[in-house]
C-alpha cells in the first residue's frame, strides 16, 4: 500500500472499539496526528493507543463534539462508532436512530462547520440489502433491509450524499460485511467467531441461533483497516468491503473445534428475527477503485483470532 505518513489530524470516532482501534494503531503507525472519540459504552480503555489524543464523549452529544472539532484542526474522519447489534435494533429501534443517524447527523454537521475535507463511514453490506436477490451481492443490488440497524446505516449514507451534493464534503462509505478479528467483543450479540472463540476455549457450550446453515460473508479486521486507509485517500462512493465467499455458521464453529482441539458441541436456539439467511458480497468495485481486495483466508484469520483469546 502507499504511504500516506504526514502529520495530518484525521479523528476516528470508536477509536476504542474492535475495528476503531486498529485503524487508530495503524493511522499512528503511519504518522498520522489521531483524535479518538468514543463513549466506551462498547469500547474498551486498553485498546486506546497511547499516541492518540482521546475524547470520551457521545456522538449524541452535539456540544461535547462539537468542541473537540474547535479544539483540533480535523482534516478527516473516520467514522466507526455505531450501535452495532442487529438484534438490539428491532428491540430498541428508537435507540438505533439515535446513535447511529442522529449521531452521524451531528458529526456531518461538526464537519461541515468546521471544513473539514473528508468522511470515511463504516456502513453495512450484511444488514443493508436485506434477503438476496443473487449472490454475492454488488452495490446496485436493492436495499431492503430487514432490521432498523441496516436502514440506519443507509440512511446515514444518504446523508452523507446530501453533504456532498450540499457542501462538498468527500464521502465515501465502506459496506464491510461481517468482520471478525482479535478485540472483538466476545459477550455482546454480534460477533459470532469471538463468541464461539471464548466460549470454547473456557469449555462452554456455544449457542447456534437456528440450524446454523445460515452463510455469511466474514472479513478479517486487518483487510478492513486496509480499506479505511486507501479510502482516505481513494474516491468518493459507495464500496462492499468483503470477501466474495460464504461459509455457514456450523462450518464456522466446527472449524474453531478444530483449531482449539475442543470437543464441545453446539446448543441451538429459535432463529432470530431481523437476519438474512444467506450473505456474500461482490467486492469488485473497491478492487478497481481503491485497488483493494481481501488477504486474509478464513483459516489464518481464526488461527489468529483464537490465539489472541488465548492470550487475554
Amino acid at each position: 500500500m502507499k504511504d500516506f505518513a504526514g502529520k495530518m489530524k484525521i479523528m476516528v470516532t470508536g477509536g476504542a472499539g474492535f475495528i476503531g482501534s486498529h485503524i487508530v494503531d495503524k493511522l499512528v503507525e503511519r504518522g498520522y496526528e489521531v483524535v479518538v472519540v468514543d463513549n466506551l459504552s462498547t469500547g474498551r480503555k486498553e485498546n486506546l493507543n497511547q499516541n492518540a489524543r482521546f475524547h470520551e464523549l457521545d456522538l449524541r452529544s452535539k456540544e461535547d463534539l462539537e468542541r473537540v472539532f474547535k479544539e483540533n484542526n480535523i482534516r478527516k474522519v473516520i467514522h466507526q462508532a455505531a450501535q452495532a447489534s442487529v438484534i438490539k435494533s428491532v428491540r430498541e429501534p428508537d435507540f438505533d436512530a439515535e446513535v447511529n443517524i442522529i449521531g452521524t447527523i451531528n458529526l456531518l454537521e461538526c464537519c461541515r462547520r468546521y471544513d473539514t475535507e473528508k468522511i470515511v463511514y463504516a456502513s453495512t453490506g450484511g444488514a443493508i440489502y436485506g434477503e438476496p436477490e443473487h449472490l454475492p451481492m454488488d452495490e446496485e443490488h436493492p436495499i431492503k433491509p430487514l432490521s432498523p440497524y441496516g436502514l440506519g446505516k443507509y440512511v446515514s449514507e444518504l446523508y452523507m450524499s446530501l453533504y456532498h451534493r450540499l457542501y462538498g464534503l468527500k464521502c465515501t462509505a465502506l459496506r464491510y460485511s461481517n468482520v471478525y478479528g482479535p478485540r472483538q467483543d466476545p459477550h455482546g450479540e454480534a460477533g459470532v467467531i469471538a463468541i464461539f472463540s471464548k466460549k470454547l476455549l473456557e469449555d462452554k457450550q456455544p449457542i447456534i441461533f437456528g440450524d446454523g446453515k445460515q452463510t455469511r460473508d466474514f472479513v478479517y479486521v486487518r483487510d478492513v483497516v486496509e480499506a479505511n486507509l486507501l479510502a482516505l485517500e481513494g474516491v468518493n462512493g459507495t464500496y462492499n468491503i468483503c470477501t466474495g465467499k460464504q461459509t455457514s455458521v456450523n462450518e464456522i464453529f466446527e472449524m474453531l473445534r478444530n483449531i482449539t482441539g475442543k470437543k464441545t458441541k453446539a446448543a441451538y436456539e429459535e432463529e432470530r428475527k431481523g437476519e438474512v439467511r444467506y450473505c456474500s458480497l461482490n467486492y469488485s468495485k473497491a478492487e478497481k477503485a481503491l485497488k483493494w481486495k481481501p488477504k486474509t483466508g478464513i483459516e489464518k484469520g481464526l488461527k489468529e483470532t483464537v490465539d489472541y483469546f488465548k492470550g487475554i
